[in-house]
């Protein structure tokens, strides 16, 4: 027999979700992303309003999310300790060095993801071959220094791990057996030369991953996954591909949401005889552009944010302004965001008490109907 099948997409401020009923028909539903006072999750209540309460009735859900996207934006990911090889602790803020403004005497250099890094004694050399052993003692310090000041989340990018991943496998082991609940090793994150992109993606993995699995879990319970209810969950990645739930990482996640807007725009202008198309996504907390001429563009090295990583994902540009964006008087000027005000309590025209944003502008413009 049929069974219903959902996609959903949860932005920062709404949710929006398309159901098909067993019957063939379609429906939908549109949820603010946060309301505290009515539910605790949209996706999960949206699902549970047009199928009602049985889970069993449910074939499959498809979701792209921005839960990673947003926390990158507003910095909300966990707290991460960085393992680099000795001699090497100031790499990821260096950099590669490029400087987008050339001419800019005032350079501020990105807000780094990790909280603390600690450098152990160990080194390849160009061919993989040891030079000098994992100083495992050093590890285990630096872990349990990092587990006394709260951080549960690890990083590890030592030099030439794509050719070898020996040492990274021991660290990554000895920071499981301490407990720490994400260890995010750089030859899994991104098995490629140059560790400056290496060490970049594994800490964004390292940083997102737990916000991003403790959603993913909280859905999957809620929806009876593999335990008689929906029988499949499946999560949009940044490169346009589905993944299933239990696979899905913070690396992966970044443009989760955007890129189900790119694959949705083609074929709507295809289907409308179009192949040359401009996207232009405004949501509640960023604005996604990209474009599109025949072929999917893809970027395998990209910034998003602020933040530097190396893992393949939809060509698209993202920038912390949206209609929840908060406006603020600050440095002698005038700022948007990139803080938003979300769902909850949302922009001050909502009436539960929320700051200035872009869409109180709006209103106040006349662009938006206050009624």
């Amino acid at each position: 027999m049929a069974k219903w099948q959902f996609w959903v997409d949860r932005g920062g401020t709404f949710t929006d979700i398309v159901g098909r009923r067993p019957d063939g028909r379609l429906v939908t539903a549109k949820l603010l992303s946060e309301d505290p006072e009515h539910y605790a999750d949209a996706a999960v209540e949206g699902i549970r309003r047009l199928s009602g309460d049985d889970a069993q009735s449910i074939e499959s859900v498809k979701m792209g999310t921005t839960v990673a996207t947003n926390a990158l934006l507003e910095r909300k990911g966990a707290r991460v300790l960085l393992l680099v090889t000795e001699g090497f602790g100031d790499l990821l803020r260096i950099g590669t060095q490029a400087r987008p403004k050339l001419f800019d005497l005032h350079i501020e250099l990105p807000e780094l993801l990790y909280e603390r890094v600690a450098e152990i004694p160990e080194r390849l050399d160009a061919g993989g071959e040891v030079l000098t052993p994992l100083d495992e003692g050093a590890v285990r310090r630096a872990l349990t220094e990092a587990r006394e000041a709260g951080i549960r989340s690890v990083a590890i990018a030592f030099m030439h791990a794509y050719l070898n991943p020996d040492h990274e496998r021991r660290a990554a082991d000895i920071a499981r057996e301490m407990g720490f609940d994400q260890v995010s090793a750089s030859h899994d994150a991104s098995p490629l030369i140059k560790l400056v992109g290496r060490g970049d993606t594994a800490v964004v993995d390292a940083y997102l991953s737990p916000i991003l699995r403790r959603y993913v879990d909280q859905v999957a319970d809620a929806l009876d996954l593999g335990q008689g209810g929906c029988e499949h969950l499946y999560f949009m990645q940044s490169n346009g591909g589905l993944t299933d739930a239990r696979l899905f990482q913070g690396r992966d996640a970044i443009l989760s949401g955007p890129a189900g807007g790119v694959v949705g725009m083609v074929r709507t202008g295809q289907a409308a005889g179009f192949d040359r198309l401009i996207g232009f996504d405004m949501g509640g907390t960023s604005t996604d552009v990209c474009h599109f001429a025949g072929t999917y563009e893809r970027s395998f090295e990209t910034e998003v944010a602020g933040v530097r990583m190396r893992a393949p994902m939809m060509h698209i540009h993202t920038v912390a302004a949206g209609g929840g964006s908060i406006l603020s008087y600050r440095e002698g000027r005038f700022q948007v965001g990139p803080e938003s005000a979300g769902a909850d309590p949302g922009p001050a025209c909502y009436r539960k008490g929320g700051p200035l944003t872009v869409t109180d502008c709006n209103v106040m413009l006349g662009k938006l109907n206050p009624a």
